[in-house]
């Protein structure tokens, strides 16, 4: 049974001006994944969230589950997975996480790194520039990836 990988990228455009704390500083929807054709390749999402992991990777951010302070754009796209049985978990990562992650890490084999299964020179690679170029703009603990898969 394949595995299905949704999910939006959101950013905190008020949380640079007035802290991430103040009462504007709430998320909003930046981008859906459809519309970058990331597709659900085993080895990236291994690395990135644990899913499918047979690889071995150590995965920066896995069953972090939704998160409470999504956008209302974000909740409404997951509202139609949120009940349903095909869900097989939910989580998140922040650009801050993604670009102090260590990407010559390998596998348990040894012989493949996260630059190979999800780096910029991978379908992955459309996804972090949008995040980059929004967290130049917002600062990179304000943006973050929000990720849940199906089957």
């Amino acid at each position: 049974m394949a595995t299905e990988l949704d999910g939006m990228i959101e950013c905190r455009p008020g949380a640079r001006l007035w802290g991430p704390d103040d009462e504007d500083s709430v998320w909003h929807a930046a981008m859906d994944l459809f519309v970058l054709n990331v597709g659900n390749a085993y080895d990236a999402l291994a690395c990135l969230f644990g899913v499918r992991n047979a690889t071995g990777f150590r995965p920066l951010a896995e069953n972090r589950g939704f998160p409470d302070t999504a956008s209302e754009a974000l909740r409404d796209t997951y509202a139609p997975y949120a009940d349903s049985t095909d869900l097989h978990g939910t989580t998140w990562i922040t650009w801050a996480e993604l670009a102090s992650a260590d990407w010559q890490e390998t596998d348990r084999s040894g012989t493949r790194t996260r630059a190979m299964a999800a780096g910029p020179d991978t379908h992955w690679g459309p996804v972090w520039t949008v995040m980059r170029t929004l967290s130049t703009l917002h600062g990179p603990d304000n943006v973050r990836l929000v990720a849940w898969f199906t089957s």
